[in-house]
């Protein structure tokens, strides 16, 4: 089962209802995924600056200790879930910092615009917990996931994050992701999860790494990704969405002058403003479809 759903906004107009979108489009697919759900919004960045979202496992609160050792570290706290804000030039001091705490504290992702949250439970509960009708943005993507082939865990949780400012959802199942995974660990990439989303995700990272578009990237896992599979992706600027050749899974797309949308089902997009005058379509299989921001 899982469910997909993702925003694109072509109108600034419309940022300040960018998370109260996604969050009832997460409600409506909480029966194809009831365990677990999770969401990343790309909002405001701010020049020099990377945003790192954390997940605290218990009550110790690391902020303060990271405080003394960065100079400018700002943090938003959502729930469980800390948002850092650090100079361009303190990043990787900043993650090397992060893993000396040990295990009082779980990465999520960072980027200079993305905010990544995820958790166990219904997705309209995720949702109220995180705010997300609260956020703004320009693209935001999300998922519910029943988990078919591992536990209910929070890092099994969608999105999948391996790189700055990009992250995936998925919904169906890779055949080759071991092997995926053995080939990018020898490039230098590394993985939380067993995954196979989070496998797609890194062979993004991986591709975009050496000089690939996003919508090129997508086009060369057709042939580097084996399964059946529905992708939504996010970056810094862009929004895709491809699904494998065959496309058994569900997929329903409407585009207006105000937006792109992407649901699992046309009732998740059933609510969206100026729906009825929108061209709805189903994406063709093995044809990526991207929007960018400029």
């Amino acid at each position: 089962m899982c469910g997909i759903a993702g925003i694109f906004l072509k109108k600034p107009a419309l940022e300040p209802e960018l998370g109260s979108m996604l969050a009832k489009m997460l409600a409506v697919l909480s029966d194809r995924g009831p365990d677990s759900a999770g969401f990343a919004v790309y909002g405001n960045g701010h020049d020099g600056r990377i945003k790192i979202t954390l997940r605290l496992l218990d009550e110790t609160d690391p902020v303060d200790r990271l405080e003394k050792e960065f100079g400018g570290l700002d943090a938003v706290r959502r729930s469980n879930h800390v948002i850092l804000s650090v100079p361009e030039q303190h990043f990787s001091c900043l993650n090397a910092a992060i893993v000396r705490l040990g295990t009082g504290v779980e990465f999520v992702g960072s980027g200079s615009r993305m905010e990544l949250y995820k958790e166990v439970g219904l997705p309209s509960a995720v949702a109220d917990r995180f705010d997300l009708a609260g956020m703004s943005g320009t693209h935001a993507i999300g998922h519910t996931r029943m988990a078919t082939e591992s536990a209910v865990t929070t890092k099994g949780a969608h999105p999948f994050s391996t790189g700055l400012d990009q992250c995936l959802v998925h919904n169906g199942s890779l055949s080759n992701h071991n092997a995926v995974r053995r080939e990018l660990k020898r490039e230098g990439l590394t993985f939380a999860t067993e995954n196979d989303s989070e496998v797609a995700a890194g062979y993004l990272t991986w591709r975009m790494g050496e000089g690939a578009t996003l919508k090129e990237a997508l086009a060369h896992s057709l042939s580097d990704l084996d399964g059946f599979y529905t992708f939504v992706v996010g970056t810094e600027s862009g929004f895709a969405v491809l699904r494998d050749p065959i496309a058994c899974k569900p997929a329903v797309m409407a585009e207006t002058d105000d937006f792109v949308a992407f649901g699992s089902e046309y009732r998740a997009l059933a609510e969206l403003p100026g729906i009825a005058q929108a061209r709805v379509f189903e994406p063709e299989p093995a044809v990526v479809y991207a929007w960018e921001r400029h």
